[in-house]
């Protein structure tokens, strides 16, 4: 009783580089996995590093597309289409390994 071990909302931010394929692909697999495993407890952030470049750098954004979990801390990133579901739901920690 009284565990609360899930956060109230995931903060997960997606840094792409314009309309590539691969980045649509990312943002598509991320919503689908947000609304099977967190429906209702989750908050996706696009940034277009096209648009607004100097946003790499709080982040540390080597490549793109990279996902990155701002809360629950500790921050993690996955870098990728995000095609591995899997390997997406393990990385976030969705999913234990």
């Amino acid at each position: 009783m009284g565990e609360e071990k899930e956060p109230k909302t995931w903060e997960l931010r997606l840094y792409v580089a314009g309309k590539t394929q691969k980045s649509v692909d990312a943002l598509n697999n991320l919503k689908k996995y947000c609304e099977e495993h967190l429906q209702g407890q989750y908050r996706i952030e696009v940034i277009d590093l096209l648009v607004n470049p100097q946003l790499a750098e709080g982040d540390q954004i080597l490549a793109i597309p990279t996902l990155v979990r701002k809360f629950p801390e500790p921050i993690r990133k996955i870098i990728g289409d995000l095609s591995n579901e899997e390997k997406v739901l393990v990385g976030l920690n969705i999913r234990p390994a």
